[in-house]
C-alpha cells in the first residue's frame, strides 16, 4: 500500500501541482489559523465582565499589606518572648518560627542561644530537626 513507488509517484503529482510533501496545503500557514485565544460569545463576555466588576469593588475597599519576616532573632533574655515560648509543650525551629514571625535559620540560631544560656534542654533530633523543651 505505502511502497516508495507509490510515495514517489505521490510526491511527482504533488510537485506538479505546486504543492510540496512538506506544506501539502496551497496556502501559507503562519501559526493565525492554530493556538491562540479563541473568541469569546456574548453570554461568556457578560460573565466575565461582571466577574471584574465584583472583583474591583471588593479590592478597591481592602489593602493588605504583606507582614515582613523578621530576620534577626529577639532578644533571647526578653520575658515576653520567654512566656510565649513556655506555652508550647515543645519547641522546634518551625513552632519557634511560626509563633514569633521569624525566618526558620533565625528561629535556629535563637534556639542555640537560649540552649546555651540553659533557658531550653535539647531532647531529641537528628541533623534535619532539633527538639528542645523548656529547662525547669
Amino acid at each position: 500500500m505505502f511502497g516508495v513507488r507509490n510515495i514517489r509517484q505521490k510526491s511527482a503529482q504533488w510537485h506538479e501541482k505546486g504543492k510540496s510533501i512538506r506544506n501539502p496545503f496551497p496556502f501559507e500557514l503562519s501559526g493565525k489559523i492554530m493556538g491562540g485565544k479563541k473568541k469569546l460569545s456574548l453570554k461568556q463576555m457578560e460573565r466575565t465582565q461582571a466577574r471584574q466588576e465584583k472583583g474591583e469593588s471588593k479590592k478597591s475597599g481592602e489593602s493588605k499589606e504583606k507582614k515582613s519576616i523578621g530576620i534577626f532573632p529577639p532578644d533571647p533574655t526578653n520575658k515576653k518572648v520567654i512566656d510565649e515560648l513556655k506555652k508550647m509543650k515543645v519547641l522546634t525551629p518551625y513552632g519557634v518560627a511560626s509563633r514569633l514571625d521569624l525566618r526558620l535559620s533565625a528561629a535556629k540560631h535563637f534556639l542555640k542561644e537560649l540552649e546555651r544560656r540553659g533557658t531550653v534542654e535539647y531532647i531529641s533530633g537528628s541533623k534535619n530537626l532539633k527538639i528542645y523543651k523548656i529547662a525547669d
